[in-house]
């Protein structure tokens, strides 16, 4: 999606250990213009799905996947990082975060993800995949089926879009980073 890429390169800012920053506009401070484009694009990428639920990780996957869910009309679910102490019936997987490198344990309600739903998983970035895969085993457990998965920016470079696809998931990236070597961002045309 060129309006990302464009902006990825305009703004985006890159870090040792392949990190890169795109809090100017995607999640920190928000484009909500750009949010909404990029949305428009899922919703084209994954027209034949028969979805009736997106599903993402809190925080940074909340606004891509609210924007999709608005335009679709459908729910969104977010799995909170965090055991409520109120949330009953709940559904909980580890995921590891790359950019935090930390564990977070990761919970969803069964009232809100059950075997009736065919979900699309929303995130922000794809590296090693594990949000991903934590999401996967969540759907799983719940009995729901996974109808694909949409990232705002893939890092290539890195295994977890590789894995999903082997896998045989529908994998959509709006924007995939070839490389970060040397702190230049090379995207992928």
């Amino acid at each position: 999606m060129k309006a990302l890429k464009d902006r990825i390169i305009k703004d985006g800012k890159c870090f040792p250990g392949g990190i890169l920053k795109v809090d100017s506009f995607i999640n920190h401070q928000m484009d909500a213009s750009l949010m909404r484009s990029m949305a428009v694009e899922f919703v084209r990428r994954f027209a034949s799905a028969r979805i009736n639920k997106i599903i993402t990780v809190e925080a940074s996957g909340i606004a891509p996947a609210i924007m999709v869910g608005n335009l679709l009309e459908l729910p969104v679910v977010f799995a909170k990082k965090k055991k409520p102490s109120t949330m009953e019936h709940m559904l909980c997987t580890t995921i590891h975060s790359f950019t935090k490198g930390k564990d977070y344990t990761v919970c969803v309600s069964q009232e809100y993800l059950g075997p009736e739903d065919r979900v699309l998983f929303i995130d922000d970035f794809l590296a090693n995949g594990n949000a991903a895969l934590g999401i996967l085993d969540l759907v799983k457990q719940a009995g729901a089926s996974l109808e694909g998965m949409g990232f705002l920016i893939e890092k290539s470079f890195q295994n977890g879009g590789n894995e999903l696809r082997r896998m045989g998931i529908h994998v959509e990236s709006l924007a995939i980073v070839d490389s970060l070597d040397n702190c230049t961002i090379q995207l992928h045309d």
